[in-house]
Order: structure tokens, then sequence, then C-alpha cells
């Protein structure tokens, strides 16, 4: 292929109960994350073949058409080897290395723990409201892990919406930007109790053995019935081994949450791996007021929980287990160091669970992924049902809703030959179009969201103007 296109790995993201009693995993339920049943599979390819519903309502497929491609026939130093240490801008990925998503629809993903969004929302008090939001920032990340395969790079004017009755939103996105390559997204409550929006534009660098992604564009939740407003950032995010060796993805860096109407704020440490993997997944803070006072401490792992208590309880336990690290380190400096000039970076070994500290409540719990997970990109049981084209559905969606791409369909499907060729055909139609708005000395339009400022930070980002649910998609363009 010699077209420019933008690399988009599979690590910018934007995947309970409790000991308390407060939030049991059957209040979960009510408030609308599915468990289905993944013993039976519902391929698209079926048309006019419907699960039945439950109670109104619409359960959704449980398994992919056909299982993940194998990429062990491929190399990707050939392409990358040229890159060490540039921006992956313009690099274009053989297909085997994505997964049958589009940008967009990882995005989405941010919604699967959109239960912790109203249980805020509910909450009279604004510092449980600030644990629920932390909970929610930190479950956005959380479906990542695992997931190794980069999604479909969105072509521009690309859209994808999603409602859900049954977890209470709907959601749209738009590519609104290709150079950069910029995502900006919208959802609402359905009943009318938060809006959540933003404008995503990673910066992605290869550094020899892994890639990194640093995060731009703010992200921000809105309580209705509270009058707040909640902004932050993601974190920074690394797939290590992409030339050999087994892929493996940590998170790290400072999350920042912050509640514009009362001052408080929530600061998120997103460990990184460390010596031997003791910190691997890790996630600490802490809620503060609006004078620093510290209310409430954070601590748990990004692919599995999160936990809280007062600070007088957490500053104990930590006090009582440095001691025991002290001991511990005396053992460990008789330890040989790993050697700088390792092939690949050791798939360090995690704990299986968070110690939790006496005390403690729960703030999230991770959903168990379906038992076929492996076979189907990492995908989480909500992941699997992104691209499902009902029957029908053709007839009600934007022509540039991102279900009706070819090339993602195909791979979904198992014809990697099919996609290849659909991929290329896209990237080339987009690249003639360019060239056309080049001649006619003509700029891009955008149809659902245009460029402005965020209304509590100030810095740029991307506003939905409405409409897009009135669903007349007359002026939409023809990218596939």
């Amino acid at each position: 292929m010699n077209g420019e296109e933008e690399f988009f790995d599979a690590i910018t993201g934007f995947d309970s109960d409790n000991s308390s009693g407060e939030f049991s995993e059957a209040n979960q339920r009510v408030t609308g994350v599915i468990h289905v049943d993944t013993s039976k599979s519902n391929g698209i390819g079926k048309v006019g073949e419907r699960p039945p519903q439950e109670n109104g309502i619409q359960n959704h497929r449980t398994s992919l058409p056909a299982p993940m491609f194998t990429r062990s026939d491929f190399s990707v130093w050939s392409i990358l080897k040229k890159c060490i240490g540039l921006e992956l801008s313009k690099i274009t990925m053989p297909i085997a290395f994505n997964e049958p998503l589009s940008f967009l629809q990882r995005i989405t993903e941010y919604m699967e723990h959109v239960y912790l969004v109203h249980k805020a929302s509910c909450q009279p008090q604004p510092l449980e409201r600030m644990q629920s939001v932390a909970a929610f920032a930190v479950s956005a990340v959380a479906s990542q892990w695992e997931r190794t395969g980069k999604p479909f790079n969105p072509l521009l004017g690309e859209t994808y919406e999603l409602t859900r009755e049954d977890l209470g939103f709907r959601f749209i996105s738009e590519q609104v930007s290709h150079h950069p390559p910029i995502s900006a997204f919208y959802s609402e409550g359905l009943h009318q109790d938060f809006l959540f929006h933003g404008s995503i534009y990673p910066k992605l660098k290869f550094w020899g053995k892994s890639v990194e992604a640093e995060p731009r564009g703010t992200i921000t939740l809105e309580l209705l019935k509270h009058n707040e407003a909640y902004t932050w950032t993601n974190p920074t995010c690394c797939v290590h081994n992409v030339i050999i060796g087994k892929l493996w993805i940590e998170q790290y860096g400072t999350v920042e949450i912050v509640n514009h109407r009362t001052g408080d704020k929530c600061v998120l440490h997103f460990k990184p791996c460390g010596l031997f993997g003791k910190e691997l997944h890790k996630v600490e803070g802490y809620i503060q007021d609006k004078n620093k006072k510290k209310l409430f401490m954070i601590y748990g792992k990004w692919t599995e929980c999160l936990w809280g208590l007062d600070p007088a309880a957490y500053e104990s336990f930590k006090k009582q287990e440095r001691r025991t690290d002290t001991l511990r380190k005396t053992k460990l400096d008789d330890c040989p160091e790993k050697a700088d000039g390792d092939v690949v970076d050791a798939v360090p070994e995690a704990q299986e669970t968070v110690q939790v500290i006496p005390g403690s409540k729960l703030l999230w719990r991770v959903n168990t992924r379906p038992p076929n997970s492996a076979q189907m990109y990492n995908f989480t049981s909500f992941t699997v049902s992104l691209n499902e084209l009902e029957t029908g559905m053709e007839k009600i969606l934007a022509p540039t809703d991102c279900r009706l791409r070819p090339d993602i369909r195909g791979m979904e499907n198992g014809n990697m030959d099919l996609a290849s060729q659909e991929k290329e055909r896209l990237e080339e139609k987009q690249r003639e179009a360019r060239r056309e708005r080049a001649r006619e000395e003509a700029e891009w339009q955008t149809r659902w969201f245009h460029r402005g400022s965020n209304p509590y930070t100030g810095t740029p980002d991307w506003l939905y103007v409405g409409g897009y649910f009135e669903r007349d998609f007359s002026g939409c363009p023809d990218i596939y």
C-alpha cells in the first residue's frame, strides 16, 4: 500500500459489588449491565435471525462470526524499523494487525460501565459522586487489557452511533480531522441524567520495542441533576514487544479529575510496571477538597477493581506495609538485575488480585470476559456487540456509520483478502477526495461537531452541534 494513514494502535482509549452492601452485583444488573449467555453464537451472517428477547430488552450477540486471524506469519519490524523515536502519523500497517472495529467503536467502549455514571447521578453527596466518577474513569481503560490489535483508522467523516436503552444512553461520534487524526464523541443519558463528551487525538511514538500513546484531548462528564461538570484526560498507554516476543500492555501517568462546581479533585496515579512487575496495573490516588484536604483514598488495578477507604485507615495500613517492604528489600538487593540489552521486555508477573485493606469500600469491578474472548481479539461481551448489524438497521443508520465499512465487515467475517482489498480501496477513495478538495480549494466541513473550546477548561475541543438523532442524513458524504 502507498497511502497515508494514521497509525492508531489499539492502545488509546478510551473496559460491582460493595463490601459495605451499598452496591451489589444484583443492583448492577438492575442498572443495565447485561450478563449474556456466551454458550450460544448469533453471527451477523445469518440474516434475519435474532436471539429471543427477555423483558423487552434486546439480547445482543455473544460471539463474532469468525475467529481471530493469526498474526504469526507477519513481521511488523520491516515496517517500523525506520520509525524509532518518531511520531507514527503516516504508517500503513498490514490488516493482520487490526481488530474488526473502528477507532470510533473503540471509544464507545468507555460506556461499558456506564452504570457508574447513573450511580454518581443518584448520590446525594459530592464525595460519593466523585468516587463513582473516578471509578468510571478507570473502568474506561479496562477493556484495553490484552487488546493488542489495532482498530481501523476512521475515514474522514466516518461516524458511529449506539443506543442502548437497557444501559440508559445513546452515543454518537465522528472523525472530524484526518491530519492530525481527531475523533469527537457525545453521549447523553436517556433519562436526562448526564452528558459525556470529548475529542481524542493521541500522539503515538515508537521506541524500538514498544509503542507509547500520549493522550491528548479533554474528557467531560456533566451530571445534570447536580449542575456539576468533571473533566480529565486518560493515562499514557504502552504496548511492549511490538517487534518480537509476547505483547503486553501497561498504563502509567497521573489522571486528575476536577469537579468544576465544588473544586474537589481526584488524583489517580497509574503505576508503571517497575522492577519485578510489583506495580503492574496498580492505581493509587485520593480525593481532596478545594483546600487540598484529603477526604478519601483510592487503590486497586485498572484491569480488575477499585477500592477506597478513609485516609487515616489507609495511612496506617501503608505504614505497616512499608515496614514489611523494608525487610523484603534487604533480600532483593542480593538478586541480579536484568540487563538493558534484553531482546524483549519480559512480561511481568502480576499479582492475581488486589490486597484489600480492612474497611475498604468496593467502587468498581471489571465485567468477566466471555470464555471465548481469546478467539475474539480479547473482546469483552460489550465489545462483541458493537459492530453487530441488526436486520433493518441499514435503513436508519447514517451512510457514514462504520458498521457499513466493507473492510471491517470482511475482517469480522474472516475474509482477510476481501478486507485488505476494501481497506486499500477506501484509502485511495479518501485520497482522491482530498485531492479533489485541493483542486477546488474547498475545506472539509464536519457534520455533527464543530471546533470550539471546552466550556469548563477553555482548552481546544470539538463540540456536538446536535441534530444527529433527527436522522436527516441527506447531506452526508459518500465515503464507502
